[in-house]
């Protein structure tokens, strides 16, 4: 089969960097389906494992977003069978989807989306894990709570905030405020539902407070440590803080005087462990297919490209690295069989 991988860490157009390589088809193990790929998407967990993490054994497949059709199962799969349509996020730790085929544990694929087509529909699953086990594994909300309280979004306009947004909204009583430098990303926020909106590059504490608001959880999503100081001074006493960056330093001793929780949030941690309950993954992403289907969440894919090559990829990875990508980036899947 055709994939695009790489053989050693640095740019994205250095010597070891993205290339079209043959690799054998997957080996399905007893709960996996292998899917031909029609759909992908890029996230920066792709830029920085492909920056940072030097390949094993070969070279390294990167995408963890697909959309696709099931051409073979496993000994054990119950829950879908050949011809079946599906979009998940994939395992950090397996080979990824930039591939023609691509083997994922059925447990955590769900059902494709009706309403949205293969390459669209693989903008959405990895945020949607992401921002879905934020608020309801993280945070601890229930579905319709939050009345009287508020959730802080910084970042609110890249694939993780633009569908945290949406169902913190949907799904919560939560006020939202989204953060947001720049007219286009404003508006994008608002688009997605945000109750109101403030400049991350301003000073955060003080725009929050204007609203007379002391949030009660902070989802950080990018440069937590630029806005640690910030975060802890707006937060409510017994607020909580959940982050998916990876900052070098985080002094938490401030966080004692309002007694806060701090978490992280890696959506990657159900796979990569196996854990009892990999499964809600999947029951989330099919409960998430019918909101799509049904109008209750909107696409958030903002960049689509036509074909999958290396030059295109390349271009997508460029641009994740600016940091300025609205919504999700999508691409058509190197598999063309039925």
């Amino acid at each position: 089969m055709k994939a695009i991988g790489y053989t050693q860490t640095g740019p994205v157009d250095g010597s070891g960097a993205l290339q079209m390589i043959d690799l054998d088809r997957p080996q399905v193990g007893p709960r996996d389906l292998l899917v031909a790929v029609k759909g992908i998407s890029v996230n920066p967990v792709d830029v920085k494992l492909r920056a940072n993490r030097a390949p094993e054994g070969g070279p390294g497949i990167l995408g963890f977003d697909a959309a696709g059709v099931v051409v073979e199962t496993g000994a054990e799969v119950t829950g879908y069978t050949v011809g079946d349509a599906v979009f998940y996020a994939g395992d950090v730790t397996r080979a990824g989807t930039n591939a023609e085929f691509h083997a994922v544990d059925e447990r955590i694929a769900g059902r494709k989306p009706a309403s949205l087509d293969f390459t669209e529909a693989a903008g959405m699953p990895l945020t949607t894990i992401t921002a879905w086990e934020m608020l309801f594994d993280s945070f601890r909300l229930t579905e319709g709570g939050g009345a009287g309280q508020s959730l802080l979004v910084i970042g609110g306009a890249g694939g993780v905030g633009s569908i945290l947004i949406q169902l913190a909204k949907r799904l919560t009583k939560l006020t939202v405020i989204a953060t947001a430098s720049r007219p286009e990303t404003q508006d994008w926020v608002r688009k997605m539902g945000a109750d109101h909106v403030v400049d991350h590059r301003g000073d955060l504490a003080a725009q929050v407070r204007d609203l007379g608001l002391a949030p009660t959880y902070v989802a950080a999503l990018t440069a937590t440590d630029q806005h640690w100081a910030a975060i802890v001074d707006l937060i409510a006493p017994r607020g909580h803080v959940a982050l998916i960056d990876d900052p070098d330093n985080l002094n938490i001793g401030p966080a004692k005087f309002k007694a806060l929780s701090i978490s992280w949030e890696f959506m990657f941690t159900r796979s990569m462990f196996g854990t009892a309950d990999i499964a809600v993954q999947r029951d989330l992403l099919n409960r998430v297919a019918d909101m799509l289907d049904d109008g209750t969440l909107a696409s958030t894919v903002t960049e689509r490209a036509d074909v999958l090559t290396v030059e295109t990829l390349t271009a997508a990875h460029k641009r994740q690295e600016t940091g300025r990508v609205i919504g999700k980036q999508v691409l058509p899947g190197l598999s063309n069989e039925a």
